[in-house]
């Protein structure tokens, strides 16, 4: 069973939408028995930090994530904010995050480059530092669809999946085992976005 989970702060829909139209079936859902139950989970977001990371707490749900995704090892997919919560800390906010990746969330800080507008909005390049069955299938440069004022650091190079140039080279997806990142928008990204859908869900 594939959940994305809801903590109030994603788009849900979209998300749940692209997944049906590539032929498989998801639950949105808060339930810690529904999530319990996941074989696959989709942690998508768009907001805060701090008030994400807040709504998993006072859901209840950040006991049932660790022990699915941490001791059980099930295949877990971040998106957007929800790449920015698997890691240690953001600078949008006073709150740990998860902590599954061994990294931080920073501004963008593009004082160099005026030209250049924050959040880092529309679709831009992505290159992919290492092999991995997300970035296989692709018969052309992938672009995807970006909206962000945040990034990921990570502290450990192999964590980094994907980079795109916005000023800065930075993070643009992470993995770590059976945790993904991605900074992107996929539901959004019409056919490579689709294909990001497939690989994570046919392939992990």
């Amino acid at each position: 069973m594939i959940v994305i989970v809801d903590y109030k702060m994603g788009n849900l829909g979209s998300v749940s939408n692209i997944i049906k139209k590539i032929g498989h079936i998801s639950v949105v859902s808060s339930d810690i028995e529904v999530i319990s139950k996941a074989t696959k989970i989709i942690l998508p977001g768009v907001g805060s930090f701090e008030k994400a990371m807040n709504n998993l707490k006072e859901l209840g749900l950040i006991d049932v994530l660790n022990e699915k995704v941490i001791q059980q090892k099930t295949p877990t997919l971040g998106i957007c904010l929800g790449m920015q919560l698997l890691t240690n800390s953001s600078e949008e906010g006073n709150v740990k995050g998860l902590g599954w990746i061994n990294a931080k969330t920073v501004k963008f800080q593009l004082t160099d480059f005026p030209e250049l507008k924050i959040p880092h909005m529309g679709w831009n390049d992505v290159n992919f530092p290492q092999k991995h069955f997300l970035c296989e299938s692709y018969h052309e440069n992938p672009r995807f669809y970006f909206v962000h004022s945040y990034y990921v650091v990570c502290e450990e190079e192999k964590n980094i999946l994907m980079t795109t140039n916005h000023g800065v080279e930075f993070t643009s997806a992470i993995v770590k085992e059976n945790i993904i990142g991605v900074q992107f928008h996929p539901e959004k990204s019409h056919t490579f976005g689709m294909n990001i859908f497939k690989n994570f869900i046919e392939k992990c």
